[in-house]
């Protein structure tokens, strides 16, 4: 079993900066496993939206409101991925989701270990 622990959350004016970090724990042959790993964001209740995702290999993916602005890293010795959020605006708001696939699941559509959210606020 895997868990993921994101940090880094809190408030911050529009056009500031905060970084998230999400920790994979759980024994060395589950963590291992994990190939991709993402950042979603969710407002109230709707849907869960993609915001990066980051291949064991470095290959990146990310959604057009945030191109130029957020950059998703991961750590794999630490098993840790990070979200660099730059630029941030209003809309931004949100409670922000680490997500982490083993094998070749979809990071997107598969199933995974997910965080237990941490919330971002950027005030106008």
């Amino acid at each position: 079993q895997v868990q993921l622990v994101e940090s880094g959350g809190g408030l911050v004016q529009s056009g500031g900066s905060l970084r998230l970090s999400c920790a994979a724990s759980g024994s060395i042959s589950d963590t291992s496993s994990i190939n991709a790993m993402g950042w979603f964001r969710q407002v109230s209740r709707k849907q869960r939206d993609l915001v990066a995702t980051i291949t064991n290999d470095g290959v990146t993916n990310y959604a057009d409101s945030v191109k130029g602005r957020f950059t998703i890293s991961r750590d794999n010795a630490k098993n840790t991925v990070y979200l660099q959020m730059n630029s941030l605006k209003p809309e931004d708001t949100a409670v922000y989701y680490c997500k982490g696939t083993r094998g070749n699941n979809n990071i997107v559509s598969g199933l995974g270990y997910w965080g237990q959210g941490t919330q971002v606020t950027v005030s106008s």
